[in-house]
């Protein structure tokens, strides 16, 4: 995670918001007008001992492993966090990546843990978490590059065709970055993509270092590799990529409350050893300057 893993929502967002809204708000337990004024959500989650996360199903960010247990760096994180809040049991919720912020509008579910970047976009539409990673884009490509491959750039003036994730923000870097449409082929997960370029249908498939890594490591022996990792530059300006959790906006306390913990993670030293099992590295970790409020305004 992916391009706003990390996906661009804003489409099926607006439509899923849109269409369900009164539905899913009778179905709710919580006191409508307690949640307009931040509260609610957060007490009705302790009360019961249990929220519901939305999630992708995108290694390493968020999906179920062989034995249909929720994992990854957000769900695993997000384990940790609510325990501490009082919340001792996490339960999933599987969406398409762009139909995540539909499903939080909607009330499916309380959180988004899925390692979704923070945009300017989506930061109109929810409240995000501080960054609990930083991640740069890379390629897969052929082993020994033979295109030649490093940003997009090259992708657009060798006229080759890139693969890219529904509604990851990689697409959108590939179009600014002079990518003819026709030449981004979406894919709805990274198998499909995977089996794109195996095919020979792109010539390679742009999602985040750490989304890529752990898609070579489960088709070890296959001839491809991955690109150095960089970040896009557009119009002048770095596109650093930072990933959170999502929130309603209604929900301000919760969110709080969530921050604290996150912030005494950083601060102790204990947010690494929960994303290390899945490839993150200090590399990846949040400086003290990746604040949501930074990468909201873009």
């Amino acid at each position: 995670m992916t391009s706003s893993t990390r996906r661009d929502f804003l489409r099926t967002a607006a439509v899923l918001a849109g269409a369900v809204p009164l539905a899913a708000a009778g179905c709710s337990r919580t006191d409508p007008e307690q949640e307009r004024r931040g509260g609610g959500t957060l007490e009705r989650a302790r009360r019961e001992g249990k929220i519901k996360v939305g999630f992708a199903n995108e290694a390493p960010y968020g999906y179920t492993d062989t034995s249909g247990k929720l994992t990854g760096e957000a769900p695993e994180l997000a384990r940790v966090i609510f325990k501490e809040l009082g919340i001792g049991t996490i339960e999933g919720v599987q969406v398409d990546f762009g139909g995540l912020i539909g499903g939080l509008n909607a009330r499916r579910f309380d959180v988004i843990a899925a390692g979704m970047f923070i945009t300017p976009e989506r930061c109109g539409a929810v409240a995000f978490s501080d960054p609990d990673y930083v991640a740069k884009t890379a390629f897969m490509v052929p082993k020994g590059n033979p295109a030649g491959i490093a940003k997009f750039e090259d992708i657009a003036r060798k006229k080759l065709r890139v693969g890219v994730l529904t509604g990851a923000v990689e697409g959108g870097y590939a179009e600014k970055l002079g990518v003819p449409k026709g030449d981004i082929k979406t894919f709805p997960d990274q198998p499909s993509a995977y089996e794109g370029l195996k095919a020979g249908r792109i010539d390679c498939i742009a999602l985040t270092r750490i989304s890529l890594a752990d898609l070579l490591s489960k088709h070890k022996g296959d001839p491809f590799e991955l690109t150095e990792p960089f970040t896009p530059v557009i119009d002048g300006k770095e596109q650093k990529g930072a990933g959170g959790f999502a929130f309603r906006k209604a929900d301000a306390d919760l969110l709080q409350a969530f921050n604290d913990k996150l912030a005494e993670l950083k601060r102790t030293g204990r947010l690494l050893p929960i994303l290390k099992p899945f490839g993150f590295t200090e590399a990846e970790l949040p400086g003290p300057d990746d604040t949501a409020a930074r990468f909201c305004q873009g």
